[in-house]
């Protein structure tokens, strides 16, 4: 099997990232994350741990003004890093589903690696332009915005229930992972789809 594996930078006048990613790591969930946005560091540790990936991500961005094209931009590098990480998409599973609960919260994430990008966010956090310490929750949506359409690929995005806002991001993120495992595993030869191509 050809190492999934790829390193990809992007600059702008408002970011500055490198994300390293890699699908099949020796050691599972071996991760990296300095963003300079706190509780985002947080979300994609769980990614990595909970997708069991090797994923390195450095950003710098113009927090001073707000979080938003941090966030944005490593959704885009990221995405783009999956893209190129499957590569033709020989034998990979394709579909990934996972529902996680975190406490009285549940998130539910199914994923298709289609080359379609769609998003699909059925989430309501508990206030408009509530805030997770200093991170806003709107910007959840704009990362799975982001990286489904860097990357190319359907992801659905359900909370049923959850009061507390730390516990809904964090299930979903966890969530969002485990389901990215499923998809991305190799468990066959051809392509999963009856096109032949994705």
């Amino acid at each position: 099997m050809p190492e999934r594996t790829v390193k990809l930078a992007r600059k702008t006048n408002e970011t500055d990232i490198t994300v390293e990613l890699n699908l099949d790591p020796s050691k599972p969930g071996d991760y990296k994350i300095a963003t300079g946005v706190g509780f985002f560091d947080h979300m994609l540790d769980h990614v990595a741990r909970h997708g069991r990936l090797g994923l390195k991500v450095n950003a710098k961005g113009d927090t001073h003004i707000d979080d938003h094209h941090t966030v944005e931009d490593v959704g885009i590098v990221l995405g783009q890093a999956l893209l190129e990480a499957i590569g033709d998409k020989k034998g990979i599973e394709r579909y990934g589903d996972a529902a996680v609960p975190m406490d009285e919260a549940l998130a539910r994430v199914s994923i298709d690696l289609s080359g379609r990008p769609a998003l699909a966010f059925d989430v309501t956090f508990t206030t408009p332009a509530a805030k997770i310490g200093q991170f806003d929750t709107q910007l959840v949506r704009e990362f799975f915005q982001a990286v489904t359409q860097a990357g190319r690929f359907a992801c659905h995005v359900e909370v049923p229930r959850g009061d507390n806002d730390h516990h809904v991001a964090e299930a979903i993120f966890k969530a969002f992972g485990r389901a990215l495992r499923e998809a991305v595993n190799i468990t066959g030869s051809d392509i999963p789809s009856t096109k032949g191509s994705l």
